[in-house]
């Protein structure tokens, strides 16, 4: 519901305002337009006063020298444009933008009752094409100009030709009101009103140089009458007032003002005979019409038109003619004059002769829409209540009961459901009416209402309808009169469900929607439901009860969820293998080939030739497509070669190659599941792959010899083992074949075999006669080898000559160090400190050769190199004289190793060879010059 608080007291809609203005004489006509008020005061004067600037008013004297007066002044739309009908019969034109009163000469000897403006052509400097009134009945086309051209310069009434004549029964009438205005398809119309009738002009503007004038409107008018409303009492005057929203240029809406009443109406510039439609005559309020309190004039709001009286002003509704404002007066300030109104700013303004008051319109439309509620015109009144949620709650409250009342159910549901009436007392009034349709409706729209949080309601929502669809379905069901009904439910019910706007409800509920399915046994609405909500367990599940298969396939194809193929697999693979095979296949990756291998065992344990080459496809697909590597896979794959075709076995082995660490398959479980099934050759192969060479040559002897070579030559590293295998065909071959021609072949296969190696397998009886050309072919090769090894000591008694040759030469070199020379590292005199020499010329300080060679040791050296530092420096001094150098040699023997050992180790360690010439320098080619933990601070240092 709505709280209903009123923190301020309600504003009046007309507020009433008196100008802080006393004029110096009295007022005799007053006009408001655009902002724009003008004033005559006495018979000589012009107040002009621009509201926006009202301090600053502009007095004209109109320089008139006769006793005429003012009659009546007119301001067109624009604020510009002003003209002073004298009751002279004499017309002034003053403009906004000149301080010049201009005569008007063609106007003259016509008193002006009424001017019709041009709102569509007039500017600030001209009024174009404009229509003028007479009290003699005349209706004149006029057009006024603002340019002044001097003393001989053009008049500002470019010209002034009569068009028609008003007549009432008497005779000709005066021409109270003129109103022109142009419709958006281009048409014309001009309202003129006399005394008693109400005349109405309607018609094309005529194409040619006049075609903006009112000349061809009239003129068709010229051989009857136009159409007009009459009425029989009489004020001796009558006024039109036009309502005008701000943001159109078109007027919405007329009141005229006449002796039976007001006739307010609506104008539509659409029709085409008329422009007034939806008309009717207010009575006026008691105490005003003819006679003693006649209304002198009329202005027209939104909602109401205000009659000014003598004494008081009183503003009537519009929509029920009811009195809402009844203001009087002070006789202080005489009895009000007239009363208009600025279209422009919606102010109304009325005055005295000797005060001029201005009334504020706010919020008029505030109580409207009540109004309309009691009218029952319910559209109008929220139009007018939509800001105000309280109100608008209000009238669709009482649109409801009322399309309740009148058995449009379904409207009334409509209505309900955007009130903030008791959910329950709205449902139960359309359960005692036995109206299922209408609480559906009243139901559903109130769920598209809730809020996200609102789950608990939501969930009641969606079952309770569901509930309904379903009772109604199924009482429409057998009835064939209903059939086209059973259809027009059966699709709402399936918009219902399908509803973007409920589905996230619809998904909160589907548990309890499910089991409201089930148990009225709608099956074709729950797996419509369980597609929609995305169950397509549930609908496979459904299918496959069913024993639709196909279908249950079809579904999960179409969209392709690993988990559910997992889950349904084993029971479709025993109704549609092929076709199963053929979804797998083409899912391709985003199936894991291992959660399938339960299912396709299952399958192919009945070992039928079908089973089998269904697994065996899948299988083959995914090693040789997929390229899995899955070990359980390829050991399935195995074990279907194995049982159903087992020619494939061997290239499969074959293909997978004979590296141990590449194959993918378990090579003992490949080992037993071969044996098991007595596929020796596979066997071999596996065997040759565990590079168990000697149980591969025994397996392969049962059955090829050929088969056993090859396996006896595989370990080629190993000639030994080579030698043994060999041995072992030899023997077979020898004892269970007896086949000497045959052991001769493998001694000739095998380089590794000798004739003696062979001899013992052959029995006795066997003559030499077979082995004739074997042994020779061994003798011959004996005394090769014999040769061999001569000429090898031969060559080795020669170089071990050379060395010892190179060795005296060795014993007997030197060189000679000048005392110039300096250290190849440091670039310090040489003599200075211990050094090296090299046979290449190189010289080093022994420190420098240290620090040099250091780097390019491996760890172990350089270990090596710092022990012997440190013992040697923890050595004693050779001892000076020979007897106490033998005791030290003495001493130093017993405790370790010598000084000059030491020397000599450390020699052979850091001086083997030069540092720039030798073996370190080359090793060194690729270590970078820069060292890389040095890098950064040697880049700064050259910044």
């Amino acid at each position: 519901g709505y709280v209903n608080a009123q923190l301020e007291k309600e504003v009046p809609i007309f507020t009433k305002q008196r100008i802080d203005f006393t004029p110096s004489e009295r007022i005799t006509s007053l006009v408001v337009s655009s902002n724009q008020l003008c004033m005559s005061l006495g018979k000589d004067t012009l107040l002009r006063i621009d509201l926006g600037k009202a301090s600053e008013p502009n007095h004209v004297e109109l320089g008139r020298k006769d006793d005429a007066k003012v009659h009546k002044m007119f301001l067109d739309h624009t604020g510009c444009h002003l003209l002073i009908a004298l009751s002279s019969t004499e017309v002034l034109y003053v403009n906004r933008n000149g301080q010049k009163v201009r005569p008007l000469a063609r106007w003259k000897g016509q008193l002006v009752e009424s001017v019709g403006w041009n709102k569509a052509l007039g500017t600030e400097s001209s009024t174009g094409p404009i229509l003028v009134g007479t009290a003699q009945g005349h209706i004149f086309e006029a057009e006024l100009s603002a340019s002044e051209g001097g003393l001989f310069g053009p008049a500002p009434d470019l010209y002034f030709r009569p068009l028609y004549v008003l007549n009432e029964e008497g005779g000709p009438a005066p021409v109270c009101s003129l109103e022109a205005e142009r419709g958006p398809d281009g048409r014309s119309f001009v309202i003129a009103t006399t005394r008693q009738r109400l005349f109405q002009f309607i018609g094309r503007a005529a194409e040619g140089a006049e075609a903006q004038g009112f000349s061809g409107l009239f003129a068709a008018y010229t051989d009857h009458p136009p159409p007009f409303r009459e009425f029989p009492s009489n004020l001796g005057y009558s006024e039109l007032a036009f309502y005008t929203p701000k943001l159109r240029s078109a007027p919405r809406a007329f009141a005229w003002m006449m002796g039976d009443g007001v006739l307010y109406g609506a104008l539509d510039c659409g029709r085409p005979d008329s422009l007034l439609s939806e008309e009717r005559v207010w009575e006026y309020p008691e105490g005003v019409g003819p006679g003693a309190s006649p209304p002198l004039a009329i202005v027209l709001t939104q909602f109401h038109f205000l009659l000014l009286l003598a004494d008081r002003v009183e503003a009537v509704c519009t929509l029920t003619g009811q009195v809402v404002l009844r203001d009087h007066f002070l006789e202080k300030f005489g009895p009000l004059k007239h009363m208009v109104k600025d279209s422009s700013t919606g102010q109304l303004w009325a005055y005295t002769e000797r005060a001029v008051f201005r009334y504020h319109v706010q919020r008029e439309a505030r109580d409207v829409w009540r109004t309309y509620l009691d009218m029952n015109r319910f559209d109008l009144a929220k139009e007018y209540c939509r800001e105000r949620p309280d109100c608008l709650d209000t009238v669709l409250a009482r649109e409801a009961d009322f399309c309740f009342r009148q058995r449009r159910y379904l409207e009334s549901a409509r209505c309900y459901a955007l009130t903030q009436s008791y959910f329950e007392e709205i449902a139960l009034k359309f359960l005692e009416a036995r109206q299922e349709e209408a609480l559906a409706e009243f139901l559903q729209r109130k769920l598209a209402s809730l809020k996200a949080a609102e789950r608990t309601q939501a969930t009641l929502l969606t079952t309770w309808l569901t509930e309904l669809y379903l009772s109604r379905l199924g009482a429409l069901q057998g009835d064939p009169e209903a059939l086209t009904l059973y259809r027009e439910t059966k699709e709402c019910f399936r918009t219902f469900l399908s509803s973007p706007r409920h589905k996230e409800w619809l998904f909160a509920s589907r548990a309890s929607i499910h089991e409201l399915l089930a148990s009225h046994g709608d099956t074709e609405h729950m797996v419509y439901f369980a597609v929609i909500m995305q169950d397509y367990e549930r609908v496979v599940a459904y299918h496959c009860q069913h024993e639709a298969y196909e279908e249950a396939l079809a579904v999960l194809a179409r969209h392709r969820d690993p988990q559910l193929f997992y889950k349904f697999s084993p029971i479709l693979i025993r109704h549609i293998p092929r076709q199963l095979v053929d979804a797998w296949i083409e899912l391709g990756s985003r199936l894991d080939a291992r959660q399938l291998i339960p299912a396709l065992v299952n399958y192919s344990q009945g070992g039928e030739v079908q089973q089998v080459s269904q697994a065996i496809r899948y299988m083959e697909f995914c090693v040789n497509v997929l390229g899995e590597t899955e070990q359980a896979i390829h050991n399935y794959l195995l074990s279907l070669y194995a049982r159903g075709r087992p020619d494939s076995l061997l290239a499969y082995l074959e293909q997978a190659g004979a590296s141990p660490h590449r194959v993918h398959y378990d090579l003992k479980y490949a080992l037993r599941l071969c044996a098991e099934h007595g596929h020796h050759r596979a066997c071999v192969h596996v065997y040759k792959v565990l590079e168990l060479y000697e149980e591969a040559v025994d397996l392969a002897l049962q059955v090829d010899v050929d088969l056993a070579k090859q396996c006896a030559d595989l370990p080629e590293e190993d000639e030994e083992l080579r030698k043994k295998l060999w041995l072992k065909i030899a023997r077979h071959v020898v004892q269970e074949e007896e086949d000497v021609q045959t052991a001769m072949a493998c001694l000739a296969s095998c380089p590794l075999l000798k004739i003696e190696d062979v001899l013992p397998f052959f029995p006795d009886f066997v003559t030499i006669d077979h082995f004739k050309e074997a042994i020779c072919s061994s003798l011959k090769a004996y005394n090769h080898h014999i040769q061999e090894l001569q000429r090898e000591m031969e060559e080795a008694t020669a170089s071990a000559q050379r060395i010892r040759r190179d060795l005296q030469e060795l014993r007997g070199r030197y060189g000679t160090v000048e005392p110039q020379d300096k250290c190849a590292t440091c670039d310090f005199p040489l003599l200075n400190r211990p050094f090296y020499l090299f046979l290449c010329g190189h010289m080093f300080h022994a420190d420098c050769l240290l620090q040099a060679v250091r780097p390019g040791l491996p760890a172990y050296k350089q270990a090596r190199l710092e022990e012997l530092q440190r013992k040697l420096g923890a050595a004693p001094p050779p001892a000076k004289g020979s007897a106490r150098a033998k005791e030290a040699e003495g001493g130093a023997a017993t405790a370790g190793p010598s000084r000059e050992q030491l020397k000599a180790d450390l020699d052979e360690l850091v001086a083997a060879e030069c540092v720039y010439c030798g073996e370190l320098m080359i090793r060194s080619i690729d270590r970078p010059f820069i060292d890389p933990q040095r890098y950064e601070e040697e880049q700064l240092s050259w910044l």
